[in-house]
């Protein structure tokens, strides 16, 4: 089964045999290589589960060795032995089997990894002697004189020729296994390049909308920078006003003084003093009112001001974040070209 980790490499421990080989194709070369070999093969997982059918099997095996449970689960052990000293060596191993035949186990190792072993022999190095296979008909509980006519029916072939076939397997077979895995990691690279550009062009976009929300931020806080001065030189006016309202006061206040240094018929000024100071008091009255509404008016654009300040702010904080994983996605796209140029290297 195909499976990513999290640090984006493939996860080897996962790994099938169907995953880098086409099944159909392993079967026919197998079928192809037994024949022209005249032995038998079959290819197993890293478990010793078979993923093809049985290819040139002899009558040995097929009808005596494999027809006990006995003989079924030595020919098991003995099959797991010999793929597990291919997986230790990292070559072909090539040795006598439990009932007396040679055998060979080719290991398919991708990245250093045991996923599967091509099994084959059924084959003699030498002429076989009658009384082995009895004693080993006794062992498997099956009959000795049929064990011994089958066992003359098989090949006797020199070990040399046997060790050769074994090489040859092995090297077309992780050939295949390597083109196969090299393919799995080109097609994820090729997706994790294609996502990162994705991101980048969705990245891209958000800047592009973040630039127009920040001229469309910042022409708000004009606007309102543009309010505040006008606000500013109403309060100036206002003042004026305020001013002119004391200079009057000021001098209602050194008429009355006069008046009141007047006897009889002047005091009759106080009452135009003290008109005209109500009328003062009405008019500085009415001023605190437009100067309070021009302070609230003040802080309602500073608080506009400030919001829209902050809001630019945030939006450069995204911006800035943005473009971090921009320059992440570029970097993990250049080394994932680095990693298709060595594929390719490797492919050569």
């Amino acid at each position: 089964m195909i499976k990513m980790l999290d640090n984006n490499t493939l996860d080897m421990g996962a790994l099938e045999i169907k995953d880098i080989i086409d099944i159909k194709l392993l079967q026919k070369f197998q079928d192809d290589f037994a024949f022209a070999m005249n032995c038998a093969s079959v290819t197993v997982d890293k478990y010793g589960n078979p993923v093809t059918n049985p290819s040139n099997f002899t009558r040995f095996c097929d009808n005596f060795v494999h027809s006990t449970k006995k003989g079924d689960d030595r020919c098991a052990a003995s099959h797991k032995r010999a793929g597990e000293e291919a997986a230790r060596t990292g070559k072909p191993f090539v040795g006598v089997c439990h009932a007396g035949l040679t055998d060979f186990a080719a290991p398919i190792i991708v990245e250093g990894r045991l996923i599967g072993t091509v099994l084959g022999g059924q084959m003699l190095a030498d002429a076989p002697k009658d009384q082995n296979f009895i004693q080993i008909a006794k062992e498997i509980d099956v009959n000795g004189d049929s064990l011994v006519e089958a066992v003359h029916e098989v090949n006797v072939v020199d070990l040399k020729h046997i060790e050769k076939a074994a090489d040859v397997l092995f090297i077309v077979v992780n050939s295949l296994a390597k083109n196969g895995y090299n393919q799995i990691e080109l097609d994820m690279v090729s997706k994790r390049l294609s996502n990162n550009f994705m991101q980048v062009s969705a990245t891209v976009e958000e800047l592009s909308a973040s630039a127009i929300n920040i001229s469309t931020q910042q022409e708000e806080l004009n606007t309102e920078i543009t309010q505040v001065g006008v606000i500013t030189e109403q309060i100036n006016s206002i003042l004026d006003a305020i001013k002119g309202i004391a200079a009057q006061t000021k001098m209602l206040g050194l008429n009355a003084s006069i008046e009141a240094a007047r006897a009889g018929e002047v005091g009759k000024g106080f009452s135009v003093v003290a008109k005209e100071i109500k009328n003062l008091a009405e008019n500085s009255k009415e001023t605190a009112k437009s100067i309070s509404e021009l302070t609230t008016k003040i802080q309602e654009s500073v608080n506009g001001t400030i919001k829209n300040s902050k809001i630019t702010l945030e939006t450069t904080k995204e911006q800035s974040t943005a473009m971090e994983a921009v320059s992440e996605n570029i970097q993990d796209s250049v080394y994932i070209v680095e990693q298709l140029s060595n594929m390719m290297e490797n492919l050569k």
